[in-house]
């Protein structure tokens, strides 16, 4: 998954990744290829090469970069992206796309294979490795900012309006596109150079040769994912709001509430309270599912603690204050003054925790910072020491250092076109932007290939704050200068990932940069329209949770007003937050053994910036997992992330196109055209 999500809505746990595989020293070697014979460790990087292109390189062998690979990735990254845009507005996460559709796009050509009686060739290992690619940069590399920077500016603008369709389509390709190029000098120090770990790029490859074995097992995971799919996007349909598309209003006649009890309970001085109950669905039990107990239990704790202890007494308080003009409230009353938001007041310290404790997780592994560059710095000096022979193999199928500049300038060029003109960024800001997206993708990427988290949360609050400095007071650049970094960090990273299942499987990677570029076009043609159709407004916006997007708004506004714009009490949750953030990853490094049992920070954050009714239902799915785990741990360990990962998407994208839907027909009534009978 990732951080805003690799992590989650600034920083998921590494737990959150599925299919975690034991890594070390080659570990792809036993873990992937297990007939491939062993590289001693002081191999040099042309041994590495040599050793590389002689034993698993098979990119010329078979299949790859075909048209029909490209077309089933382009088609399921742009439901990806359909779906991510929705768990980002809803949960604060992204999950990962590249297991779920290397599972699907297997099913479905063997399901066209079947309807074609047989006259369809079967898909190759390296063309479904492709399609992956292409899925990946269309469903992941290109809405990290979508949901979280133009969100927030449609939340922050005086107006609450949304950003012109063709700044956001031109900002969301040129920040992918950019990841997409960044990641070629990455490549080769970080994956055929260091061998970085990369576990989620193991676990796809080790998935996509499962499946290739041709096993009774593999067909029942793949098989697993689907049926989880329909039945989570069946559960959507029910959840679909009334009134607002007719024929569904006509096939459904029963509906699940948005949570149960319909009212919530009454907690706080005989009013309910926003987002106390239970909300019956599959998504979020899901997401629990692949986070795990120590997340969500942290999420849990954390929302307890805010409903029914502080928020009561703050909001007692409050009523002591009424009618006093200078008392600043804490809990807010919402709908007409009759019901408690208590998320409103808690997003400050909730918020607090995830932002330090990412950038002291960030500061406390200082050696891999200082790695990015000084590893950078010697590769691009050592090149010159690999053997005629095998660089000129390896150039032919590499991705020359030529198209990083073919590729840079223009999207530079483009980058600060669209910061000035649509944002009025000055060009030397615009220029510092896209300068800190190489430095700070560099990070992303070896903190990816080192840990597999992301730092995607960390990477655009340090933008933040160096934009509070080249411009203070402005909301929008400070937005946007995060969107630069927090979308190109993503895309490169994620892409490097794909990359490594590529080099582990012996593709060739300048076909699967192709893929990749291809991808990010078919994403934004899809993600766009999406948005627009999802959110066509402030009010669409505000039926959603929005823990990232809410984050992205505090910051920033805490950046360009200052902390005197806040409840005094929002002020101390925020230093005691700030406190918890920092202390809890450094227990953390200090005390590795100890980590099981300490709450995690994300998780505790996220607690206060998400409703009860999220974590109650994250809490269930981890529960559930564990139990499962416990009663029988080969099915846990082989089903667990198929089906989780089924319902996320499936109860994710039902719930999207229903959103779209429902926007497409109120536009089409609107137009005069005469509702159906």
């Amino acid at each position: 998954m990732s951080e805003e999500t690799h992590e989650g809505p600034e920083g998921a746990p590494t737990s959150g990744r599925p299919g975690h595989l034991p890594v070390g020293e080659h570990a792809e070697t036993f873990t992937v290829l297990p007939d491939i014979p062993p590289l001693h460790e002081d191999a040099t990087p042309e041994e590495k090469d040599l050793h590389w292109y002689t034993h698993v390189y098979q990119g010329d062998r078979m299949p790859q970069l075909t048209f029909r690979a490209v077309a089933m990735g382009a088609v399921l990254g742009m439901l990806m992206s359909v779906s991510n845009l929705y768990t980002t507005l809803e949960l604060g996460w992204a999950f990962g796309v590249a297991i779920t559709a290397s599972v699907l796009s297997y099913v479905v050509w063997n399901f066209f294979r079947l309807m074609s009686g047989g006259r369809l060739t079967p898909m190759s290992i390296l063309e479904n490795n492709c399609m992956q690619s292409t899925a990946s940069a269309a469903g992941y590399s290109t809405g990290s900012t979508i949901a979280t920077a133009f969100g927030a500016l449609l939340i922050l603008s005086p107006l609450h309006q949304h950003q012109p369709w063709l700044t956001v389509a031109c900002f969301t390709l040129a920040t992918g596109a950019m990841g997409v190029f960044l990641a070629i000098p990455m490549k080769r120090q970080m994956i055929n150079q260091e061998q970085l770990p990369f576990p989620s790029g193991i676990a796809a490859a080790t998935t996509l040769r499962s499946l290739y074995s041709k096993g009774q097992e593999a067909m029942r995971k793949a098989y697993s994912l689907v049926v989880a799919l329909f039945v989570a996007g069946f559960v959507a349909l029910l959840k679909a709001p009334t009134g607002k598309i007719p024929f569904l209003d006509r096939i459904l006649t029963f509906r699940l509430p948005d949570q149960l009890p319909e009212k919530g309970f009454a907690l706080i001085q005989g009013k309910p309270v926003v987002g106390f109950g239970f909300e019956p669905g599959l998504l979020l039990i899901a997401a629990g599912m692949i986070v795990g107990l120590r997340v969500s239990l942290s999420m849990l704790a954390a929302s307890a603690v805010l409903y029914f202890f502080v928020a009561p007494y703050l909001a007692g308080i409050d009523a002591m204050h009424v009618g006093d003009p200078s008392w600043v409230v804490s809990i807010p009353l919402v709908g007409g003054g009759e019901i408690y938001h208590p998320v409103r007041w808690a997003l400050w310290g909730g918020t607090s925790i995830m932002v330090f404790s990412s950038l002291m997780s960030l500061a406390l592994q200082w050696k891999t910072v200082v790695r990015s560059f000084t590893a950078f710095k010697g590769a691009q000096a050592g090149e010159s020491g690999i053997n005629a022979d095998t660089q000129a193999k390896m150039a032919e199928i590499e991705v020359p250092s030529s198209w990083l500049l073919a590729g840079m300038i223009p999207i530079t060029i483009a980058m600060l076109a669209i910061q000035l003109v649509a944002f009025q960024i000055s060009l030397f800001a615009g220029i510092i932007a896209v300068a800190m997206s190489f430095v700070l993708s560099l990070v992303a990427c070896r903190a990816t290939g080192e840990t597999d988290t992301t730092p995607i949360g960390a990477m655009g609050k340090v933008m933040q704050l160096i934009f509070a400095f080249l411009s203070p007071g402005n909301v929008t650049h400070n937005l946007i200068s995060a969107g630069v970094a927090a979308n190109s960090a993503s895309s490169s990273a994620d892409l490097l990932t794909d990359l490594k299942s590529g080099y582990l499987l012996g593709a060739n990677p300048r076909k699967q940069f192709i893929a990749q570029f291809v991808g990010i076009w078919f994403g934004t043609l899809a993600i766009v329209p999406a948005w627009y159709l999802m959110i066509p407004n402030y009010e669409a916006l505000q039926k959603y949770a929005l823990p990232a997007t809410n984050m992205w708004v505090a910051v920033a506004q805490v950046l360009a007003k200052g902390f005197e714009s806040l409840p005094h009490s929002a002020l101390y949750a925020a230093l005691i937050g700030a406190l918890i953030g920092c202390l809890l990853p450094t227990l953390e490094m200090l005390f590795p053994k100890a980590r099981p049992y300490l709450p995690s920070a994300m998780g505790l954050g996220l607690g206060w910036v998400v409703p009860f009714t999220n974590s109650f239902s994250f809490a269930i799915g981890a529960v559930i997992a564990w139990a499962w785990s416990r009663l029988h741990q080969k099915t846990h360990d082989d089903y667990n992330v198929p089906i989780a990962s089924g319902m996320v998407a499936g109860e994710s994208l039902v719930s999207a196109f229903i959103a779209m839907l429902a926007t497409a027909v109120s536009l089409y009534y609107g137009s005069g055209a005469a509702p159906p009978h």
